[in-house]
């Protein structure tokens, strides 16, 4: 098998509609990936999954081996990637159980891995829309024929973790983004890296620390509970709608014109 399309699962997310063929090992020249990569069949097509923390979700945000991750999966033969993930509301009208076609981020994460491009040689890569329009938009549709309440733009802040912000961080967050996440950065920049397609489905599970309602992990690990067979529906989806080629995005050039 030979999949194109690859899962990076998140909190609570794991497709019980993918038929396992395979799970392969793959070490990388950054380290061992998150775990295992399942390789199977969702609705007819081969997917490649990957559980973002772990088969047990033992692996904190701020612990990923993010590039390991997206290493082995460009090592597989990946092409897009689709990223479910939960994430926090920056905005009253983005609510708990809402889903959210992020199409921007902005990174306040502090210590991680950020690039693949270490030396000696030096790539400078232009990301002015991060995610790619195509699978957006395929997923946008997909929410409208399954009646999931979506927002088709979302600007997404990440920050470091493993911690939710505190009241002052979530209300300055608040002017310049509508979502607040963990994990997309540095893992969208390195698909992109490697010209690879990548799409971020968000979760909303909170109102975040803004709100007068405390964030915690219990809540989210809820929210995404009651959400999940909506998310794996939506998987199911959107897959068999993805093209064989990629011709309407620029995602496989991102790497044309960055050297110096």
């Amino acid at each position: 098998m030979q999949p194109k399309i690859g899962i990076i699962g998140g909190t609570g997310v794991y497709p019980d509609k993918l038929e396992i063929v395979n799970e392969i090992d793959i070490h990388t020249p950054y380290g061992s990936p998150s775990s295992s990569i399942a390789i199977g069949v969702m609705n007819g097509i081969e997917v490649a999954f990957l559980p973002r923390h772990g088969k047990n979700h033992t692996i904190p945000p701020h612990m990923i081996n993010y590039r390991a991750n997206i290493y082995a999966l460009k090592q597989l033969g990946i092409e897009r990637i689709i990223s479910p993930c939960a994430v926090g509301s920056l905005k009253e009208e983005y609510k708990p159980g809402d889903m959210v076609i992020v199409d921007q981020f902005i990174d306040f994460t502090k210590s991680r891995k950020y690039t693949f491009f270490d030396g000696p040689k030096t790539e400078h890569i232009a990301i002015p829309d991060p995610f790619c329009p195509e699978l957006n938009q395929i997923a946008e549709i997909e929410c409208k024929n399954l009646k999931i309440n979506s927002h088709n733009n979302g600007t997404c802040v990440c920050i470091e973790g493993p911690r939710f912000s505190t009241r002052a961080e979530s209300k300055m967050f608040r002017q310049f983004a509508d979502i607040i996440s963990m994990t997309i950065v540095p893992e969208c920049q390195l698909a992109r890296e490697m010209n690879m397609c990548y799409m971020s489905l968000a979760t909303i599970t909170d109102y975040d620390a803004w709100s007068e309602e405390t964030v915690d992990a219990m809540t989210v690990s809820k929210v995404m509970e009651e959400n999940s067979e909506k998310i794996r529906n939506l998987l199911g989806a959107i897959i068999p709608k993805i093209p064989v080629k990629r011709e309407k995005c620029n995602c496989p050039k991102t790497l044309e014109s960055s050297a110096l």
